[in-house]
């Protein structure tokens, strides 16, 4: 179907059109009849020959019609689309162009990047755009826009008029104000976005340009994105994939940078991790990652070789002297993406942790035989040396009208039974992170922890039975504790640490008979007794974790908590342990919006936040807003840079509270494998598209606008009326010529 440049009215054009059928028509009204003898003659003629002359008047008023039909197209200039022209046809036309501004798009290579090449497309489109002669309208969606969950879908340009004139100018200002996000969008929201632009299609004519770099993480499989374009098919828009990359470049990207299993206090050593991988295909050697600590540098940490496809975790040490937040942060050299190199933590550092040991030994406030002062002195041992542990030793009524969300974790030694309310309190704490370990003693029941166990749904790991001793081995051959390759235990793995093997053990609870964990639970056994009864039970519940020492915390079914020094190490590593599950990576990442509980007892509503954001050295002032339960809430939703955002409390008291929080990027998004023309191809197998990398695809005028008919019909319209006068020549009468007459 051809366009036109000087569409006419139609009624214009029918009246032309019928404009011979009307003389004919009145050259065919009735005259008043004359009798003639010569016309009798004639009219017999005609008679004879009525069929031919009617065939040549039909004919003739045919190339009439046909020769106002073509000067009337003449004039309209109709063009003749050719297969890119036929992308700007149609009585209206919508562009709709998701442009991908994840931060894999600033991939990088000569001088220019991904996202460089991705502007350049769209100028290009509508630069040429403005040049065709259909009513047209252009919508510019960033991935980063579609995806904002809070913000909601924000178009550049949204149904954009296109014109000669100004909107070339527009789209040029638009593009040179973008940048790309850190955030690691993939196509599905800006699919969902068109698709829902589209909806069934209407009058217009839609054409889809998905303007992207084509990793595989995004595209292989591809299933989500196949139904999302199937509704664009469905809703009869094109659908054109536009490639801005040629190749995969190799990269490495931090891809963590967290505190390792330890107690985070002010004055105790903590291990920091920090993780490098490699995205490319050859390996990465002599990689150098540059330490920060509160903006101090640090000495680097040098790693010989990262293998293709791998990662490599280094430690470090940090030790803040006073208590409070700090800033640690790693830098990787350049390389084509530079938003992975980088990586922030904040860690707080308290004076001590809290850590609660229930010891149903202890009856209204006196000792009897208490488990719990061993553990407390094995948490928190006398000497110069500190742990950061707060051991608080409390009888089990405390479990009663106590919360127990400031603890890590929780002990509970040697007690008979427990409230249902208690049961439940701890239950929750397990769920929500935190550790419980269960240590037994000559008051606790099996019936009660059976209760606990509930058939394998409970608190309690196993079901007991009762205690029993240990029968002396007379030749000594297997040490009493038999031990795993388990975080508590780890340490004494070897042959190196023989203070576990002198772990004599008296007595212990008996599992019932039978009793094995489960295949595929989270319930194992950790350590056992020579025989190859279990000793200690670990299972994950929740967010946290339940241990089940089988036997005494102190020294009376063992000897382990008399002179063993192996003892206090055991229990370090099981706080530890049993505190990993609160201790999660304080770090958030790069989109996701910052909420801060205020208490308006203690604080102002205003709460400042100073971003990392370039160019944003002003603070943002957001109020905080109250909530049907729980304290008011402020909430910064602009959180698309990586880096450490200060948030200012400010005290009813004028007085200053300063939190900092880090963000970093999705370094998945670092992956720069791509997904080649026949892999999306066979992922998209019964998708209709057309592929073109953007840098091969130049929208030329002439192609684009096609082949004007105009001259054409020029000549059309004077063999016409050559014809139409020799046919009406013919058909007329014309009397013989008279020989001899001059």
């Amino acid at each position: 179907m051809p366009n036109f440049l000087y569409p006419l009215p139609i009624a214009l054009v029918a009246g032309l059109i019928a404009l011979p059928i009307a003389i004919h028509l009145i050259n065919l009204m009735r005259h008043r009849k004359v009798q003639w003898a010569a016309m009798e003659f004639l009219l017999l003629s005609q008679k004879r020959n009525h069929t031919w002359i009617m065939l040549k008047q039909l004919l003739l008023l045919l190339l009439r019609i046909a020769a106002i039909a073509a000067a009337v197209m003449m004039v309209t200039q109709p063009i003749l689309q050719n297969k890119l022209g036929s992308l700007f046809g149609g009585s209206k036309l919508h562009h709709i162009v998701l442009l991908d501004d994840s931060f894999s798009m600033s991939d990088q290579w000569a001088d220019t990047t991904a996202f460089d090449e991705a502007k350049k497309f769209v100028l290009r489109l509508g630069k040429q755009a403005a040049q065709q002669p259909a009513r047209q309208e252009f919508t510019l969606l960033r991935f980063s826009q579609a995806a904002h969950p809070a913000r909601g879908t924000q178009a550049d340009l949204a149904g954009e008029t296109v014109d000669n004139d100004e909107f070339p100018k527009k789209l040029d200002q638009t593009l040179q104000a973008m940048h790309v996000s850190q955030l690691a969008v993939g196509p599905a929201e800006a699919l969902k976005a068109a698709t829902q632009t589209i909806g069934d299609g209407g009058e217009a004519n839609y054409v889809v340009f998905l303007v992207s770099d084509f990793r595989s993480k995004d595209w292989a499989p591809a299933k989500e994105l196949q139904k999302l374009l199937h509704k664009l098919n469905d809703a009869r828009a094109k659908v054109q994939l536009i490639n801005c990359v040629d190749e995969a470049r190799p990269n490495l990207a931090i891809t963590a940078l967290r505190p390792g299993r330890g107690t985070r206090a002010a004055g105790v050593p903590l291990q920091m991790e920090v993780t490098i991988h490699n995205y490319g295909a050859t390996p990465a050697t002599n990689v150098s990652v540059r330490l920060e600590e509160q903006g101090t540098q640090r000495p680097a940490i040098e790693i010989d070789k990262i293998d293709p496809g791998r990662s490599a975790t280094r430690q470090f040490e940090v030790r803040a002297q006073t208590a409070g937040q700090r800033r640690i942060s790693a830098y990787l050299p350049a390389d084509p993406v530079m938003v992975d190199n980088s990586r922030h933590t904040v860690i707080d550092f308290p004076t001590g942790v809290p850590v609660l040991i229930i010891d149903g030994g202890l009856k209204a406030g006196t000792l009897r035989d208490s488990d719990g002062l061993f553990l407390e002195s094995a948490l928190a041992p006398p000497g110069p040396v500190p742990t950061g542990l707060r051991p608080q030793v409390e009888p089990p009524r405390f479990l009663d009208d106590h919360p127990l969300d400031e603890f890590e974790a929780i002990y509970v030694c040697n007690v008979d039974r427990l409230p249902l309310d208690a049961v439940d309190k701890l239950t929750k704490f397990v769920e929500a992170g935190g550790g419980v370990a269960f240590f037994v003693g000559d008051q606790s029941r099996a019936d009660f922890l059976n209760q606990l166990y509930a058939d394998g749904k409970g608190l309690f790991p196993a079901p007991l039975e009762a205690p029993v001793p240990l029968l002396v081995d007379q030749s000594a051959k297997q040490p009493d504790l038999q031990i795993t390759d388990h975080p508590i235990f780890r340490i004494f793995s070897g042959e190196n640490n023989p203070f576990i093997k002198m772990v004599n053990i008296e007595k212990y609870f008996a599992v019932k008979k039978g009793w094995k964990p489960p295949e595929g639970s989270a319930t194992t056994v950790i350590a056992g007794v020579r025989n190859g009864a279990p000793l200690v039970i670990d299972k994950k519940m929740g967010d946290g974790r339940v241990l089940a020492f089988l036997t005494t915390a102190g020294p009376r079914w063992n000897n382990w908590g008399r002179d063993n020094p192996s003892y206090v190490v055991a229990m370090q590593e099981l706080q530890n342990y049993l505190a990993a599950g609160k201790q999660t990576d304080p770090s958030r990442q790069v989109g996701v919006p910052l909420e801060i509980a205020v208490d308006t007892q203690k604080y102002q509503p205003q709460v400042e936040f100073l971003t990392p954001a370039e160019g944003t050295a002003d603070k943002i002032v957001v109020k905080a807003e109250p909530q049907d339960s729980g304290p008011a809430k402020a909430t910064l939703n602009d959180t698309d840079a990586s880096g450490i955002y200060e948030v200012q409390l400010t005290g009813n008291d004028n007085t200053q509270e300063v939190i900092d929080v880090a963000y970093n990027v999705d370094a998945a998004e670092g992956d720069l494998n791509i997904v080649t023309q026949e892999q999306l191809a066979a992922e998209l197998s019964d998708v209709a598209y057309e592929y073109h990398r953007a840098g091969d695809l130049y929208f030329d005028s002439k192609d684009m606008q096609g082949f004007n008919l105009s001259e054409s019909l020029l000549y059309v319209l004077i063999a016409l009326l050559v014809g139409e006068q020799l046919l009406a020549y013919s058909a007329s009468y014309h009397p013989a010529r008279l020989r001899g007459a001059s």
